[in-house]
């Protein structure tokens, strides 16, 4: 009877656990209604004891099967999304959430460790969030983006510079904030808690093609400290050195970032192959032979900057400092007459420069009632130039050619600009004014005394909005650019008006990819350097002349673009084209028995390029692999020429890290320019570094084109039928090039949201028009 009743209390315990083991099911939406993929659901106890968890599907449906009564926490993230919390008390049975909105993540991360990659995508940006894994393997914000692998960037982690292919407009950001690229070397990654990639930003953000926003936290009271040393050991004439801190009391914040560099190699040299065709149809070929030069250059930044924020306001002011010393550019060599060997000569062609620029840059911002924002910015700059050449061709000890050309710059520029936002739903509107206005005072000697006096101003006013209907998110937007120009004594003023309209749509395939389409036009101003009313001697046989009539021109671009990211896969295919009609490119004639090179406002150019990114990682938060190819076709239409040239290029990253150990190699082919008649070569390089990382210290061992015996600086090529040329730079130590580097950050005090700074502008062309070969 006893062995009866136990069985009897065993049949019925067991068929009440199947019975009250439950199912929770659930889909997470947007607020669009579109469906949130991989998004982690964890359901624990009320203690926070984890229960249960599982990952939403493509479809944004997820299930947590096997579940007992009892009163459970249903936990829901996605990086990009705010975390969801859900209350499940008394729970008894199935239970249907039915759909679950996703609200969008609006500034931090803060707390939340990443172990993939996490990139979500917008129709003008890219939020990217860095795991613990490139966070660990980094010591500023510019390797950081070595790590992350971002299409379209070029970044040298060795020498901390990145660029874009084509030598665009990069600008970079810190919460919104404007910044330079010292700035950037002085973030400490732990404190960044995303980047906004913006790979097609708005007219807000003028003629930028890539804007770099770090969103980082910042403390309310202590600060950090941080410096960074980077010096060759190989040769000594190579180094990059940074001290930076920041100091914070309640509302405020004090910065201060000193960098300091110098190059000094001597062991560079060129060879130059020149044809001249005359008017009677002879020819002249010449071949110059380099022998090893000096090169030397010196430069420091001094960066400080007051910031102030509370939840209404932000204030930011900051003096920045540029002094850039190049004593030496010296070229030697023998030029040969290629059809007379006995006629050969010595050249010295040297070159000095010294650029001084104080920046001073005031900022502010208020944050208004129904998500209404107001921006307003003044930024001051001066730039003082003083360049020097001297251009020597001598034989058997006799001077034949002597050329000195001195050149002293004074630029003075005014950058305002306004901003109004203004939040229509889930739309956003915003209208802006900048005003741009620079003057110069330039005197060029030579064999003859210029003085030349500029004047020039630029307006742009625009309205953007930007949207989303279903699937379909969209930017649209127009402005209108006010351009005038004077140069005293020329009697060449001009006012131009231009309008700019500009279109970015993005439909998001069911796919977790997305495709999306750019339109627009930009209007292009002719650079003080190029208007200046001057002749500068290049050598026996050439002038360099300036044109003050040269006019504005128009720019229309278009972009193609598919993404397509499925976990630790992403691929990125772009397909542009770019035409600009009356584009002010170089031409050359005679005049007398003088080459003049100048420039003019040509027929056209365009450009059909193609690009391909593949990014594989992280694989076991250990390694990750990215690889780029493309091709650029240029068409380039003078008045009296016509030229194609097509270059085909390459770039590929490999990142490995093993508890503190970092090892990378990058290398890229170089990405060539051609406007007009010229061909100018991009960099080819490689490098390869292995480091390690010491809590708050960090060391590493890099080389600098390690397979290669003489490094190719650069290659440039001009096809004019009067005028060509072929040339060649070399700088033999820059082959086999020993880094060491070194590191130490560390900070202090709490953390808190910062506000975002929405622009910053600034002025970095001296106006002056330097001649050289």
């Amino acid at each position: 009877m006893r062995r009866f009743i136990i069985y009897c209390v065993l049949f019925v315990t067991i068929q009440g656990v199947f019975a009250q083991a439950f199912n929770i099911n659930g889909v997470l939406k947007t607020k669009d209604k579109e469906p949130v993929e991989f998004a982690d659901i964890v359901l624990q106890t009320v203690d926070s004891v984890f229960v249960n968890g599982t990952s939403s599907g493509l479809d944004g449906h997820f299930t947590l099967s096997k579940v007992m009564p009892g009163n459970y926490r249903l936990m829901i993230s996605c990086i990009g999304y705010l975390t969801r919390r859900i209350s499940l008390e008394g729970m008894t049975g199935h239970i249907d959430l039915d759909e679950i909105l996703m609200d969008e993540e609006s500034l931090a991360l803060a707390g939340v460790t990443v172990n993939a990659t996490a990139m979500t995508n917008t129709i003008d940006k890219k939020l990217v969030y860095p795991t613990e894994r490139q966070v660990t393997a980094s010591t500023n914000g510019i390797n950081l983006l070595q790590q992350l692998m971002l299409p379209g960037l070029l970044v040298n982690a060795m020498f901390n510079e990145v660029s874009l292919p084509g030598g665009g407009e990069l600008q970079f950001r810190i919460n919104g904030v404007k910044v330079e690229r010292e700035d950037v070397l002085a973030l400490q990654p732990a404190k960044i808690i995303r980047i906004e990639y913006h790979d097609n930003p708005g007219l807000k953000y003028g003629n930028a093609e890539v804007v770099i926003d770090y969103i980082v936290r910042r403390p309310e009271s202590g600060g950090s400290v941080g410096v960074e040393l980077n010096d060759g050991i190989t040769t000594l004439g190579w180094g990059n050195n940074s001290l930076n801190a920041r100091i914070n009391h309640k509302h405020s914040e004090f910065s201060l970032n000193y960098n300091i560099n110098h190059r000094h190699f001597n062991d560079m040299w060129r060879n130059n192959m020149e044809t001249f065709t005359f008017a009677d149809g002879s020819t002249l070929q010449r071949k110059e032979e380099g022998e090893p030069g000096e090169v030397k250059e010196n430069w420091q930044n001094l960066n400080s900057a007051y910031n102030y924020q509370d939840s209404a306001r932000m204030f930011n002011a900051t003096l920045r400092g540029l002094a850039d010393n190049q004593p030496h550019y010296d070229y030697n060599g023998w030029l040969s007459n290629m059809a007379d060997p006995n006629d050969k000569l010595r050249i010295f062609d040297a070159s000095s420069l010294t650029i001084l620029r104080p920046v001073l840059d005031l900022y502010y911002q208020q944050n208004m009632k129904r998500d209404q924002t107001l921006v307003l910015n003044i930024v001051g700059t001066y730039i003082y130039t003083d360049n020097t050449r001297i251009y020597q061709e001598s034989r058997d000890g006799v001077m034949l050619t002597n050329v000195n050309n001195i050149t002293t710059g004074k630029k003075y520029s005014l950058i305002g600009e306004g901003i109004y936002e203004k939040k229509l739903g889930t739309n956003r509107l915003s209208t802006g004014l900048r005003h741009t206005q620079a003057y110069s005072d330039n005197t060029y000697r030579d064999v003859h005394n210029y003085a030349t006096k500029m004047d020039q101003g630029e307006t742009f006013f625009y309205t953007e909005l930007k949207g989303k209907l279903e699937k379909l998110a969209y930017t649209v937007g127009a402005g209108v650019t006010r351009s005038y120009f004077e140069q005293e004594g020329v009697g060449n003023d001009y006012v131009y008006y231009t309008f700019r309209p500009r279109v970015l749509l993005q439909y998001n395939l069911p796919t977790n990819s997305s495709l999306r389409l750019k339109a627009e036009i930009n209007n292009a101003t002719p650079s003080l350097s190029n208007l200046s009313a001057v002749d500068q001697t290049v050598d026996s046989l050439q002038i360099q002349r300036g044109n003050p009539y040269l006019k504005p021109y128009l720019r229309y671009a278009t972009e193609l673009t598919y993404e397509i990211q499925k976990g630790i896969f992403y691929g990125n295919i772009l397909a542009g084209y770019q035409y600009q009609p009356n584009a002010i490119m170089d031409e050359k004639y005679w005049e007398d028995d003088k080459i003049v090179q100048t420039w003019n406002n040509q027929k056209d150019w365009q450009l059909v390029r193609n690009r391909i990114t593949l990014r594989v990682g992280p694989v076991k938060d250990m390694v990750q692999f990215s690889v780029t190819g493309g091709v650029n076709h240029y068409i380039s239409n003078g008045k009296s020429y016509r030229h194609t040239y097509t270059n085909w290029y390459t770039q590929m990253g490999l990142s490995v890290t093993y508890n503190n150990l970092m090892a990378n190699f990058g290398m890229n082919t170089n990405w060539d320019s051609f406007y007009g008649e010229t061909m100018k070569g991009g960099d080819k390089l490689h490098y390869t570094s292995l480091g390690y990382k010491l809590k708050d210290m960090s060391f590493f061992l890099g080389m600098l084109n390690p397979f290669v015996d003489t490094y190719k600086l650069r290659t440039e090529e001009n096809r004019s039928e009067y005028a060509s040329f072929y040339k060649t730079n070399y700088i033999n130590q820059i082959s086999r090039l020993l880094i060491f580097g070194y590191t130490y950050n560390f900070s202090f005090g709490r953390k808190f949201k910062t506000e975002e700074k929405r622009l910053h502008n600034a002025d970095e062309d001296s106006g002056i028009m330097k001649s050289g070969k």
